[in-house]
């Protein structure tokens, strides 16, 4: 692999990385909002919270799942 590509893949997994890391950030700052709740409860907001957590989380997962797929295509492209 050149070194102009192989710069590309590692960018783009660096960025992934990123995404990734935001999304954690993300769902951390909805817990604490999930959190609060507890001590002043809003049945609307739970719900709301409850559904950005779920999106959130699968958002976590996919980015994951690309960033094993995309590893596993730069390290194939390393050894040819």
């Amino acid at each position: 692999m050149d070194q102009k590509k192989y710069d590309q893949m590692q960018g783009m997994l660096n960025k992934l990385e990123d995404v990734k890391n935001s999304q954690e950030s993300i769902l951390d700052k909805i817990n604490h909002v999930i959190t609060d709740l507890f001590q002043n409860p809003d049945k609307d907001l739970e719900k709301a919270m409850e559904t950005a957590h779920e999106k959130a989380s699968e958002n976590v997962e996919a980015i994951g799942n690309a960033i094993d797929e995309f590893e596993i295509k730069f390290n194939k492209a390393q050894q040819s």
